[in-house]
């Protein structure tokens, strides 16, 4: 294995700082070559890769089987987002992989600042210190049953900001963490935390698709739901229907809400934001960080 690629692209907008690019430099033969947006078509990003070794894409662009088969020359593809499988990438990891490409992606860059918006959000809601108030009376955190669907690093991080707080926190995974039961965490199937929740955050997988109408219907009225998940993890037709619903609201940053449509968004109690949780001026340091950890790793 050489110490450099002949060449590294950046295909879209990474949100790598400059001085990522200029330390990228020390692997590449050529100019690293770096786009700030995305390409329009898979014509447009095969001529963005070329002959290049190696490239870094962000979440929004697809890197699907059809573009690997064509790019010969490709031996690592680092992703400046987060990798949980195969099913959830933008990227056809499985299939890169057989072909000899190394495929890496980044976790732990975003969650803090996603912990601090579902914490602020739902104090403003629960005191109506912003434009909607949850009750009549105010409330406090303190005894809300709160339901955390997916304990991967979020929800874990999420878990242990509101322990502390004095809330109830339930939690639905795929698998169970003990380590956090013994911290107080209870678990229950998922009809179970719907029921017993006033509250769900939901953090998922992209592409996931957990909740239905009938998981509306047995999450009831006067609730609240948070998604910061990318995507929705739950049938938009059946969220409008219990939407409207009294008394319940909804919370979304602009990840979680991208998939919205408009009409969803001007839905009363449907709280919208156009920022993604997730990013910050240190969240993009942990991201270039990261993800040049990973192409370093690489070489070694």
């Amino acid at each position: 294995m050489g110490v450099k690629f002949n060449k590294i692209v950046c295909v879209d907008h990474t949100k790598l700082e400059d001085w990522a690019i200029e330390e990228l430099q020390q692997y590449s033969e050529a100019e690293v070559e770096v786009f700030k947006d995305s390409p329009d078509s898979e014509k447009e990003l095969l001529e963005r890769i070329g002959e290049a070794e190696a490239i870094i894409v962000s979440w929004k662009t697809q890197i699907p089987q059809s573009i690997i088969e064509k790019c010969s020359h490709l031996k690592y593809i680092g992703m400046a987002c987060s990798l949980y499988d195969d099913e959830s990438a933008n990227v056809a990891v499985d299939f890169a992989r057989d072909k000899g490409i190394i495929v890496k992606g980044i976790f732990d860059y975003g969650d803090p600042g996603v912990i601090e918006f579902i914490i602020s959000e739902l104090i403003q809601l629960l005191h109506g210190f912003g434009k909607n108030q949850w009750r009549k009376m105010p409330v406090e955190l303190t005894d809300r049953k709160i339901g955390i669907i997916g304990l991967g690093t979020t929800g874990q991080l999420l878990a242990e900001a509101l322990l502390p707080l004095g809330a109830d926190v339930y939690y639905y995974s795929r698998s169970r963490k003990k380590e956090f039961e013994a911290k107080g965490l209870q678990y229950l199937s998922l009809k179970e935390l719907l029921k017993t929740s006033e509250i769900i955050t939901l953090h998922l997988p992209k592409n996931t698709k957990l909740l239905d109408q009938q998981e509306f219907e047995t999450f009831g009225s006067g609730k609240i739901l948070i998604n910061t998940s990318l995507g929705l993890p739950f049938e938009e037709k059946a969220f409008v229907n219990w939407i409207k619903a009294e008394g319940n609201f909804a919370i979304f940053d602009g990840d979680g809400g991208a998939s919205l449509s408009e009409d969803t968004k001007r839905i009363d109690r449907v709280i919208s934001h156009k920022k993604s949780a997730g990013w910050s001026a240190e969240t993009q340091c942990r991201l270039s960080e990261k993800v040049l950890e990973n192409l370093k790793a690489y070489f070694n």
